[in-house]
């Protein structure tokens, strides 16, 4: 008899730490938002929105799988992506399994050569997973999966869509039955290590990320002020700081009188709210910090 993800009840209970590597919107954090079903790991279509190493947690009937979204692993030149890639590649000493993901739409061959170029020198099993595979001809696909075959040995590969959630299961049964027989690392209930008040200011990053313009994503970071809970945790109250690089983005960030830093807010907060299930008042600032990208001091201040 078999439960309903396929797992058999008389087999040793799974458990691993599990790290997603990928080139710069790969689909790495929406892959892990549908993986957890809820969303902790903030999406853009810029490249190298997530900057931190993102943990979550998935509770199956035979497993528990501690998953790593990174950054995008890119050939880095300035101080900031430079660290970015730094902290994606550390995972590597801390996994049971890496999970390779690639955009088949649209690949990145330069940062792929790179990732495998890493990988090969590690002993770690890999999956291999073909996102946007609902936007691929068949053809195509069929062509990529060969290609990729015989570059390294993949424990197994598997064409998904993150996006959509097609053969994401299939993805996770794959990934179960490579992870040691253990037991699991994190309570039940647990979904992430990450306090509330740092998914809080990746929510605002996001936001500012996705409705300003071309200038401003990588100038972008987000600090907490404050994070208190009044009325016995039915409303939190949030003071936040987005800080960028020039008082001309400093001007983009906030619009025409306000507008653009109240949209910012109004689509944070709702965000914030969904993840912790309670009221929130959301108050933002702007502020510059010149070339706090690469000022090793304010990287460090920025938790870089």
């Amino acid at each position: 008899m078999n439960t309903a993800n396929g797992t058999d009840p008389n087999r040793a209970f799974r458990s691993g730490f599990v790290a997603i590597l990928g080139a710069p919107n790969a689909g790495k954090s929406t892959l892990l938002n549908r993986l957890l079903g809820q969303k902790i790991s903030i999406t853009s279509k810029k490249p190298q929105t997530t900057r931190n190493r993102i943990l979550g947690v998935v509770h199956r009937t035979g497993s528990q799988m501690v998953f790593l979204d990174t950054p995008g692993i890119h050939r880095a030149r300035n101080p900031l992506n430079v660290r970015i890639v730094e902290a994606a590649l550390s995972t590597l000493s801390e996994v049971d399994l890496v999970l390779l993901l690639v955009d088949a739409k649209s690949p990145d061959e330069a940062s792929e050569r790179l990732l495998l170029d890493k990988l090969s020198q590690q002993r770690l099993p890999v999956l291999l997973a073909l996102n946007k595979s609902d936007q691929v001809q068949r053809h195509a696909l069929l062509s990529q999966i060969e290609r990729w075959s015989g570059l390294i040995p993949f424990a197994a590969v598997v064409p998904i869509s993150a996006k959509n959630g097609e053969q994401v299961d299939r993805l996770m049964d794959a990934m179960e039955a490579t992870l040691p027989a253990g037991a699991p690392f994190f309570p039940p209930e647990s979904l992430t290590d990450l306090p509330a008040r740092f998914i809080a200011a990746e929510m605002v990053r996001e936001k500012a990320i996705r409705l300003t313009g071309q200038e401003i994503p990588h100038a972008v970071a987000v600090t907490i002020d404050s994070f208190k809970e009044e009325k016995k945790g039915a409303l939190i109250r949030i003071h936040a700081t987005i800080h960028v690089e020039r008082d001309s983005q400093k001007g983009i960030v906030i619009g025409r009188q306000g507008a653009k830093l109240k949209q910012i807010g109004e689509a944070a907060r709702q965000e914030i709210e969904k993840m912790l299930d309670t009221k929130v008042f959301l108050k933002l600032f702007v502020r510059v910090q010149k070339n706090w990208t690469r000022d090793t001091k304010a990287l460090r201040k920025f938790g870089y």
